[in-house]
């Protein structure tokens, strides 16, 4: 009874000490610690598995310093005694010779021979490998059944701490990007002149992915504004404008670059094109105010977005949150390709709002069936922001939570705009509330002057009503 006694409270120690902290190196360090603690071994290792490469990845350890490895250990699921461990989603004790098993897999930068003892076991999550964890000892020594069912316990446990340290790394990630970008974008929205946007895009590109140098190569061959030096390794991002190559974004660093860092290196190409052909437009004549009061606005739009679903309050799904905010900034984003393909400063309505609702349903990867009745309607390019992002809110509600049938329809009514988004679901169950909700209030309100009437019955109607022409 003792024993049972001890384990538990070793269990709940460990599982205490790694819920301290979101932070996914953190947790993995304390996983090493407190396991080779529990168990009373001289060393741990933790492997996390990257389904992309189908390999499990070292990724902490007791009793031997993972940063003075040349290269991290990795192994497939089924290579060595710890990769068995896992692809056969069960325990594997060894108490002596567990170098000479055949099963067996050593790394020369990894000193397993010197230990005699092994206890590996898998880290599932919802029946999925995320990743194995096995403890050590130098001296022969027979695991019982007890405290395999310990480590097995232990693992269970992680691994739901590990899988909310990697959606608290991943928003945290999106929020660096979405900060460098938007450096980026009011670095270039500050200057009226091509050589300083560029410029300033190369060298947030350095800070971005703490790289040794970055250039901007012209489709010319002339290279704008090099910073640093090279690396050895070098990533080439080609920037297009409208299916044109105009040239290319090149950065070097002594490091391999992530999946990650080339995808926010793709979306920083992606601004230094707009840079580009803004920044000759202005040249030829076009105003440049225009250009930097859109990406301002822009940018004020979505901090104000990410701020009100930041003050949101607890009991929040991480991934919904970032799911829903990226929908918005993409809303934004469809307003400002309609205003920048047109050239003008009045968008068509109509024809936004069937981008919208397209983006939308493949987003969500919905069947439901949309009928529509668009009227030509034209609006002031602020406004269809807001109005966008009013849309935006009340058709995903409607395709998340509204019945089969939806109907969108767009009028205009003794000179006011008029929206309605209808369904043929249960309605509400009670008081309206959410932050979309919230967001579509404000929107209505403050940006478009308007009503907004919610009505259940035989489902939801959602009506905006606003002025066609801004009150003076």
């Amino acid at each position: 009874m003792q024993g049972h006694e001890r384990h538990l409270r070793l269990l709940t120690e460990t599982i205490a000490a790694v819920n301290s902290t979101l932070d996914l190196e953190e947790v993995l360090a304390l996983v090493a610690r407190k396991v080779a603690e529990a168990l009373t071994t001289e060393a741990c290792f933790v492997y996390l598995y990257d389904e992309a490469a189908d390999e499990l990845v070292l990724r902490a350890t007791h009793g031997t310093a993972v940063e003075a490895m040349t290269r991290r250990p990795r192994m497939r699921p089924g290579e060595g005694i710890t990769g068995t461990a896992a692809s056969e989603r069960q325990p594997i004790a060894i108490a002596s010779e567990a170098h000479l098993d055949p099963r067996f897999k050593g790394f020369p930068n990894l000193p397993e021979d010197e230990y005699e003892s092994i206890l590996a076991v898998p880290i599932l999550a919802r029946d999925e490998l995320a990743g194995a964890l096995n403890v050590r000892t130098v001296h022969a020594r027979r695991f019982s059944s007890e405290e395999v069912d310990l480590l097995v316990a232990i693992a269970g446990q992680v691994a739901q701490t590990i899988e909310h340290a990697k959606l608290y790394g991943e928003a945290q990630n999106r929020v660096r990007e979405l900060e460098a970008l938007a450096r980026i974008s009011e670095a270039v929205s500050e200057s009226l002149y091509l050589e300083e946007s560029l410029e300033a895009i190369v060298g947030a590109t350095v800070d971005a992915v703490g790289a040794t140098g970055a250039a901007l190569v012209l489709e010319d061959g002339n290279i704008a504004w090099p910073e640093g030096q090279a690396g050895q390794h070098a990533v080439r991002m080609p920037l297009r404008w409208k299916g044109r190559h105009i040239g290319e974004l090149v950065c070097d660093r002594e490091t391999p670059f992530t999946d990650q860092e080339r995808a926010l290196l793709a979306s920083i190409a992606n601004h230094a094109a707009v840079a580009l052909e803004h920044g000759r437009a202005v040249m030829r004549g076009v105003l440049a105010q225009e250009i930097h009061h859109r990406v301002k606005n822009n940018l004020q739009t979505v901090a104000s977005l990410l701020r009100l679903q930041a003050r949101s309050g607890d009991g929040i799904d991480p991934r919904k949150a970032l799911d829903d905010s990226a929908n918005r900034i993409l809303t934004i984003a469809a307003v400002h390709e309609v205003l920048t393909e047109s050239r003008h400063d009045d968008v068509e309505l109509d024809e936004l709002l069937d981008r919208l609702r397209a983006m939308l349903v493949q987003g969500l990867g919905t069947a439901k069936q949309i009928q529509t009745a668009l009227q030509p309607v034209s609006l002031a390019g602020h406004q269809a922001t807001a109005l966008a992002l009013v849309f935006s809110e009340l058709l995903q509600n409607a395709l998340e939570h509204g019945g089969d049938t939806i109907r969108v329809e767009l009028d205009l009514r003794e000179g006011d705009v008029v929206l309605t988004i209808a369904d043929d679901g249960s309605g509400l169950s009670g008081e309206p509330s959410g932050t979309g909700l919230s967001i579509v209030e404000a929107l209505v309100r403050e940006e478009l002057r308007g009503t907004l009437d919610l009505r259940s019955g035989e489902g939801l109607r959602a009506e905006v009503v606003f002025p066609a022409k801004e009150p003076r």
